[in-house]
């Protein structure tokens, strides 16, 4: 009997050990991923690796987060309602996704109004306590811009496509973009309500000359600096394991049953 207890234990282990290492090895096989659509007018379809991912994507609006493989990924954009990846595509490119990593893929508008990809790391670290983080990315068919907070200039002469990071005190802030030199905003002033921990990424997307400017935003939670915040690359709404719930439901079903046996076992010795 103490051997068959012994036996037990070990498998409770072994079963302990399977799933802590099962949720390990998925949180390094996946990254999240968000898709930003930053191309005026032009609705979407979005194939990665030869199947569908997005259908009929508006122009103006983010999807995710996504949970994708990682690794390198094949990514296709054709007009919306595409019957398949075999025609021409408007946009292509490669797109390398980090184990445990958190990214954007921005279809959106070059400096000089041409269509393409942008592959953009998302920084979802920890932030200092009473702060927030806002990220401020340049993907318009515009010149250098100066990003206002309250009418005061807060990052200038970004371009297109890059991005800038800050942190500020948790709140509701008023945020607009101008030319580069002015305060006479192209876009906003429009209220930013950025909650402590967070990161919030704001895109301005579209074309000067076209007049489609715009803001897309979305944010990511769990970047705390007290112990009950998320870990960085598992932002709000994403999974934080890939492990099944049916199997991890399965598992403690198992060891319940075993702990019963046990109990039975000693009970019949003792008779």
């Amino acid at each position: 009997m103490r051997r068959l207890i012994r036996a037990a234990g070990g498998a409770l282990i072994a079963s302990a050990i399977v799933l802590g290492t099962a949720g390990v090895a998925s949180a390094q096989e996946t990254g999240t991923v968000y898709v930003v659509h930053g191309i005026p007018d032009t609705p979407v379809d979005v194939y990665v690796d030869g199947e569908r991912a997005l259908d009929d994507f508006a122009p103006g609006t983010v999807q995710g987060p996504l949970a994708l493989p990682a690794g390198p990924h094949e990514v296709k954009v054709f007009p919306a309602d595409a019957a398949d990846d075999s025609g021409q595509a408007l946009l292509s490119a490669q797109a390398e996704v980090p184990a445990g990593g958190n990214v954007t893929l921005a279809a959106h508008l070059s400096a000089q109004g041409q269509p393409t990809i942008s592959p953009l790391v998302n920084e979802v670290g920890e932030v200092p306590a009473g702060q927030a983080r806002v990220v401020v990315r340049h993907l318009a068919a515009a010149p250098a811009v100066d990003v206002l907070a309250g009418g005061q200039p807060v990052v200038r002469g970004l371009t297109n496509p890059n991005q800038e990071a800050l942190e500020v005190p948790a709140g509701t802030v008023s945020a607009a973009v101008a030319a580069a030199g002015t305060t006479e905003p192209v876009i906003g002033p429009a209220d930013l309500s950025l909650e402590e921990g967070t990161t919030t990424f704001v895109h301005a997307i579209g074309s000067l000359d076209q007049d489609s400017l715009q803001l897309v935003t979305f944010t990511v939670s769990g970047g705390d600096s007290a112990p009950h915040g998320v870990p960085s690359g598992a932002p709000s709404g994403a999974p934080a394991s890939s492990l099944p719930l049916g199997w991890a439901a399965a598992s403690l079903l198992g060891v319940g049953l075993v702990a019963v046996s046990l109990v039975r076992l000693r009970t019949a010795g003792r008779r």
